[in-house]
């Protein structure tokens, strides 16, 4: 078993024993399973799921850290949000407004690396919430 640990900054999202958690990082989608080597890596805006005991959980993650060690994960998150707490409207009109802000572009390299985060999220955001 995994010890399984998400943090915001506002507060504890989930605390649990997992048997397996597959996490977005900058690096691409890791799945770690008991006995993983130790790992620090940055999170990707994306899909973080987990399974206790053959159900499946998932949450939309954006921004932050990962860090497994002695069958601990901890997930430092600047947001996590699960499917009933997804407003499917704003996560819509955010996605438009970006992509179009996007098609646009006429700022800095790094401006446009957070806007194509903010993109990544809504688009998590919206598949969580249809259930895909």
């Amino acid at each position: 078993m995994l010890n399984l640990e998400i943090v915001t900054p506002e507060k504890k999202v989930l605390s649990d024993a997992v048997d397996i958690v597959t996490i977005p990082t900058t690096s691409g989608e890791i799945g770690i399973l008991t006995d993983h080597a130790p790992l620090i890596s940055s999170l990707k805006s994306g899909v973080l799921s987990y399974t206790k005991g053959g159900a499946t959980e998932k949450m939309v993650v954006g921004g932050g850290f990962v860090e497994v060690s002695a069958n601990n994960v901890s997930v430092l998150a600047d947001t996590a949000e699960t499917s009933g707490e997804i407003d499917i409207e704003a996560a819509r009109i955010e996605r438009e407004t970006v992509e179009k802000n996007l098609g646009a572009w006429k700022g800095s390299e790094e401006e446009f690396e957070i806007e194509k985060d903010k993109l990544e999220r809504a688009q998590a955001r919206l598949r969580l919430a249809s259930g895909r």
